[in-house]
């Protein structure tokens, strides 16, 4: 459910001004198929949703079993009643068959899908997770200097910037899933080696071989926690030297009590999109999406 899921939406961050070209570039590279085809956004959105809602379930597991979980996972846990709020919206805002009529692009990683879904992808790509509302401005209006967009687009666009920040949440949410998973089964392994080392420690090559049969994640949670785990023990029987860059790319997840979402604010960037979706609520509810 969770491995080999889709990276984020997080491209080389751009200036207004190099959004602004974008604009142009982006404008001149979309193709556009047949309008009225089958609309899978719903579909799109109802996969996040159940992704981001197992996400927390496990997360919440861990947690209650006093198992480390990443910031990131910690800020999941806290604004999940956000994330929900916010695909109770978009459901609300997109009912079936509403963006059946809007221009869907003929190529490319958004085939099929509205040429609007795909500006604000991009919007979101180049900006971190984060939607500017003077940069959003610039983007869409240089976009409209090579192709002009329909009405019903521009009404749009703040329910597309919604649905793409919840998929990239989502994208976040299975990676941190997938990284506490294979910290839980580091964890289970070192703990095994330890309890081997200190009854009969002739065994330990045997459960070594054991695990190297399994084909264990060679991934930077993995290698991270196992080595946390194993260094220091007393026992002679293994010495354990983490690799750096590996132990390094993981972080130290937050210790103690899940903070508030009051002191989450530094853990923002960990989880882009964020405030977008707060930004996007807010700028929303002054407008219903319709169709030229």
């Amino acid at each position: 459910m969770y491995a080999g899921d889709e990276p984020p939406l997080r491209s080389e961050l751009f200036s207004s001004d190099r959004m602004e070209l974008h604009g142009k570039t982006l404008a001149g590279s979309h193709k556009l198929g047949p309008i009225g085809i089958r609309d899978t956004l719903l579909t799109r959105l109802a996969k996040n949703e159940r992704i981001l809602t197992g996400a927390c379930n496990l997360l919440t597991s861990a947690v209650n079993a006093n198992r480390r979980i990443a910031p990131a996972g910690e800020w999941l846990l806290d604004n999940f009643y956000l994330i929900e709020e916010q695909i109770r919206t978009a459901k609300r805002h997109l009912p079936i068959g509403y963006s059946r009529e809007l221009p869907r692009l003929l190529d490319g990683p958004s085939a099929g899908l509205p040429r609007v879904y795909d500006i604000a992808h991009e919007a979101i790509s180049h900006g971190d997770g984060r939607v500017d509302p003077e940069s959003l401005s610039s983007f869409v209006a240089s976009y409209q200097k090579v192709t002009v967009l329909k009405l019903g687009e521009l009404w749009a666009i703040p329910i597309m910037l919604r649905l793409a920040l919840i998929e990239n949440l989502r994208r976040v949410g299975a990676r941190v899933v997938t990284g506490s998973i294979d910290r839980d089964l580091a964890a289970r392994w070192a703990e095994q080696m330890m309890e081997i080392a200190e009854k009969d420690p002739k065994s330990l090559i045997l459960l070594t071989a054991d695990m190297a049969r399994s084909n264990p994640p060679m991934v930077s949670s993995f290698v991270a926690e196992f080595a946390r785990r194993l260094q220091g023990q007393r026992t002679t029987a293994f010495r354990v030297r983490p690799d750096d860059r590996a132990a390094g790319a993981v972080g130290e997840p937050a210790k103690g009590r899940r903070p508030g979402f009051h002191q989450q604010q530094h853990q923002q960037s960990s989880v882009p999109g964020s405030d977008g979706l707060a930004r996007i609520r807010r700028d929303d509810e002054r407008r219903r999406p319709g169709i030229a």
